[in-house]
Order: C-alpha cells, then sequence, then structure tokens
C-alpha cells in the first residue's frame, strides 16, 4: 500500500473507533446536567504528548541497525536483506496504539515494524527462538519483530529448491517469499514471473537496498 493509502486507513480507524463507542457514549444528544448533580462533568482527555523515548516518532528502520545485525548474524541472514525488508514495511504507521486499534477491524492483522501475521510469527516461533514471547508483544517491542523477521527469512531461504531456474537472487526471492508467501517464493525459483504486486514489492526492495546497506555497516 502507499503512503497515500494509509492516510485513508488512519482516518478510518479514528472513524471505527468512533462508531465502537456505541451510541450510548454520544455526548452530543445529552441533555444539560443537572443543577443538582453533586459530581463534575469530565473533561475529555487529550492523546499524551510524544515522548523522546517513543520509537514511532520519525520512525527510521535505521535507528535499529544494532538490532538487525545482532538477529541477521543469529539467524544467519544477510543483515542488508532484513533492513531492506524493514524498509519495505515501514510504510505504515507503527504507532502501538494505532496497531491495537487496527487489530480490532482486520480479521488477519500484521503487526510490529515488519508486518508480521500471527500465523507466519507462530511458525517462525519453535524450539528456543523466542520462548515465551508473543505475536501481540510485536507493536511495543521492535526487537522481537525484527528477531522474528530474521528467523523468518532464514526458514525462507531453507526452503528454496537446490537448482534455481531464475535470474532472480536468492535474496530477491527470499523478499518475494516474505510478502507472498513460501509457495509463490518457489514459483518464482522455478522460473514464474512475479505478478504485479510481487513486482512492486520487489522494486521497492532495490529503491531501499543502497540505503539498507548503508544503514547495517553504521
Amino acid at each position: 500500500m502507499s503512503k497515500g493509502w494509509w492516510l485513508i486507513v488512519v482516518g478510518a480507524v479514528a472513524v471505527a473507533a468512533c462508531v465502537a463507542r456505541g451510541p450510548e457514549a454520544d455526548d452530543s444528544k445529552a441533555g444539560p446536567p443537572s443543577a443538582s448533580a453533586s459530581t463534575p462533568t469530565a473533561k475529555p482527555s487529550a492523546k499524551p504528548t510524544p515522548r523522546a523515548t517513543d520509537w514511532w516518532v520519525d520512525y527510521d528502520p535505521a535507528q535499529f541497525a544494532a538490532a538487525v545485525r545482532k538477529s541477521a548474524a543469529a539467524a544467519k541472514v544477510n543483515p542488508q536483506l532484513l533492513m531492506a525488508i524493514l524498509y519495505n514495511e515501514s510504510y505504515k504507521p507503527h504507532d502501538p496504539e494505532f496497531e491495537r486499534s487496527w487489530q480490532k477491524i482486520d480479521s488477519n492483522p500484521a503487526l510490529g515494524i515488519a508486518n508480521m501475521h500471527e500465523a507466519a510469527f507462530e511458525d517462525t516461533q519453535r524450539g528456543k527462538r523466542m520462548r515465551g514471547r508473543t505475536w501481540n508483544e510485536l507493536p511495543d517491542h521492535p526487537e522481537l519483530a525484527i528477531e522474528a523477521a530474521a528467523w523468518h527469512l532464514s526458514d525462507l531461504a531453507r526452503g528454496l529448491p537446490d537448482k534455481l531456474r531464475t535470474d532472480l537472487t536468492k535474496d530477491e526471492l527470499v523478499a518475494l517469499g516474505y510478502n507472498a508467501g513460501r509457495g509463490n517464493m518457489r514459483l518464482f525459483a522455478n522460473g514464474r514471473k512475479p505478478g504485479t504486486q510481487a513486482q512492486s514489492y520487489l522494486d521497492r526492495l532495490h529503491d531501499n537496498w543502497q540505503k539498507s546497506g548503508e544503514a547495517v555497516r553504521g
């Protein structure tokens, strides 16, 4: 999705949140408070001003370069690829409050800075990986999202056929697998051309490749 589309989505989330309150919460239809009421009418509270420690304000994946290098080394994947995936997935807001609101209106949301679906997280979380951690933690814990994405990329790479019948590199195929799924990745590896959506993801990967390399080199 484009950034312009996500501005529309943000508005939809805000509207949905208002609708979710129900008619009993519509103060505009309520009459004036009784003069004999002993409890003062509460004023609506404003959203807190973001703090310097709120990482999602002016978010840039490069701010997590150290975590990318660490997780990429553990999972034995290319750190430049992992960083490029984060840049590809940075098209939407990653404010944890927004993501939790989005969960209420999307039956299959993707959470965290790597936009991971619950099924992918649970498939990736096995053995000693991310023991005791949950998919719902991803919005608040970007380092966990990075670790999960690194292991998912590692699993995808191991799922590639031994012989590739394509001009696409392994990193490109794994990136396509992250976006389009393991089955489509194998089809691309065997010569099928990516469709419009997959090609768009690959084009963005190419656009983000150089700055991703610069970010992980520090």
